[in-house]
């Protein structure tokens, strides 16, 4: 690393990711975080004038539109946010040589491979929230050199609402929880995919000449259906509640999701020799 501190935008401050963020300290990083409230990636002008006047190295753009339900009745919102917005950053981001890096989601496939996801896999959303975050994902690669896409899935933290959130919560008012046991994925651990975000910054910044640039899967290791997710939050907590296993056929929603979206990590593995925990471990640190 140079003595002179890396400058990182970070879009979307407010977000899980954002005050995951804001509570690791770091050395190394100037940051500066913008919420929808001081930045709106919607906004063209405002985004161009910022990047003009900043000169960051780094955007995180941890700002999206992330209510999977409530994007099918309210895609003018989603698309805005997801398509219009990184469209905004990625301009902005070539113009003023700034690297970005973009959190995409394991909704960008069809859950049909049963076998984890490598990152070259034919994307096919089933949602609009998947269609307007591949979307998202075509508009970077189309206008930038200089990217790097990471899909996550599940993700959870001690911020916002989340599934470990609504699972506490819901175990005090409920006598049984009903969950989904025929969709398979993988939880991450907000903070984990943040420390991996820095690690990456950090292997760019100590080999500039090696082409890290592209598309990556992140998330915690193994695999785990929401009702085993469930049960294993409620074990975690000591909470004695039980959970009855569900297919998603009966549980009443609009949206159709992936049945299958784990995603490989061995690219990761391979060129940063990144190897994340296991989903069960990072989960216990939710607890401390």
């Amino acid at each position: 690393m140079t003595n002179t501190k890396i400058k990182i935008l970070v879009t979307g401050a407010e977000s899980q990711l954002g005050k995951s963020l804001r509570m690791m300290a770091h050395s190394d990083y100037e940051v500066i975080f913008k919420s929808k409230y001081t930045l709106d990636i919607t906004d063209k002008k405002a985004v161009k004038k910022l990047f003009k006047e900043q000169q960051f190295d780094y955007c995180l753009n941890f700002a999206a539109y992330t209510n999977v339900n409530q994007a099918e009745t309210d895609k003018k919102a989603c698309f805005a946010v997801n398509v219009k917005g990184v469209a905004n950053l990625a301009k902005a981001a070539k113009k003023n040589d700034v690297t970005l890096i973009h959190i995409s989601t394991d909704y960008v496939f069809d859950g049909k491979k049963r076998k984890p996801y490598m990152e070259h896999d034919d994307p096919n959303p089933l949602n609009v929230y998947g269609k307007s975050k591949l979307m998202g994902e075509d508009i970077i690669r189309q206008h930038l050199k200089k990217y790097l896409i990471v899909r996550t899935s599940w993700l959870y933290s001690k911020f916002n609402r989340n599934f470990v959130k609504t699972i506490l919560e819901l175990s005090k008012t409920q006598k049984k929880l009903k969950l989904v046991n025929d969709q398979t994925g993988t939880p991450t651990y907000a903070p984990d995919l943040v420390n991996f975000l820095l690690f990456m910054i950090q292997k760019i910044e100590q080999n500039p000449q090696k082409k890290y640039f592209g598309t990556y899967h992140f998330s915690n290791r193994g695999k785990a259906t929401w009702f085993e997710f469930g049960q294993k939050i409620l074990s975690y907590a000591n909470i004695n509640k039980k959970i009855k296993p569900i297919d998603s056929a009966r549980f009443d929603s609009r949206v159709v999701r992936p049945e299958y979206s784990v995603l490989s990590k061995k690219k990761i593995k391979r060129l940063f020799d990144y190897k994340p925990r296991k989903w069960e471990e990072a989960l216990k640190d939710f607890f401390v």
